[in-house]
């Protein structure tokens, strides 16, 4: 029941706007997401609402640095992760997995890990937290961490991180959403599955600045429904 409540007066919060009208849903709508899921799952989304109300003007930044959307004045967040701040109205959207993958090639040179402390005698990439210089650490269940001492590539773009592990360069920890297709076509290959994390929340939120215009009620009621059933 206190679910159901809360939702109930995020939603109230939403319609204390005006009623619709033709300029209500013009204007620029600003937004913030992580890069690989801004460009993986957020975009398709934002091209296809795009298409239907041309008149909207989105400024979407995407980054992996944590951004602060008071000060930055943005309209609409995607987070991974907690989500705690008070000054936020926030929804839950979905769960993100993270796998273990790394191309067949180099699985067939050198063989799959068995455990977690197999990593350290085999060739691993690492994902840079521009927030402190230092790599993210992979995690797994029962709250294990595992920091790469040693890699054969780094970096702080995810996508570039992951076109290193598509080449062979190493095992990786990464994102579903990163992962999905190319497991499917079998460019990839998941690994350590019996020690995978529990998924973490993926969320959509909004600073909380009193009455919403039409035009972020529209948007963000669309990433709700398209990126719930991803």
């Amino acid at each position: 029941m206190i679910a159901k409540e809360r939702l109930r007066a995020v939603d109230e919060l939403f319609q204390t706007s005006v009623p619709n009208s033709g300029n209500e849903l013009q204007g620029r709508v600003r937004i913030a997401a992580p890069v690989g899921f801004g460009h993986k799952c957020l975009m398709p989304a934002l091209l296809e609402l795009s298409t239907i109300h041309p008149q909207l003007d989105i400024d979407l930044t995407l980054s992996d640095e944590r951004v602060d959307v008071v000060d930055e004045k943005i309209d609409i967040g995607i987070r991974i992760g907690f989500m705690r701040d008070s000054r936020f109205i926030a929804r839950q959207l979905t769960k993100i997995n993270m796998y273990v993958v790394a191309s067949p090639d180099l699985i067939n040179r050198v063989g799959r890990p068995a455990s977690i402390e197999d990593l350290n005698h085999l060739p691993v990439t690492g994902l840079v937290d521009r927030n402190t210089g230092k790599l993210w650490p992979w995690v797994f269940s029962m709250d294990r961490q595992w920091t790469p001492s040693i890699t054969r590539f780094r970096s702080a773009d995810a996508e570039a991180e992951l076109m290193g592990v598509q080449n062979g360069l190493g095992f990786a920890q990464i994102p579903d959403f990163s992962a999905q297709d190319l497991l499917r076509q079998e460019k990839l290959v998941r690994v350590l599955k019996e020690v995978e994390p529990v998924p973490w929340d993926l969320y959509i939120y909004r600073p909380q600045r009193g009455p919403v215009p039409q035009r972020i009620r529209l948007v963000f009621d669309h990433l709700v429904s398209r990126l719930s059933v991803r």
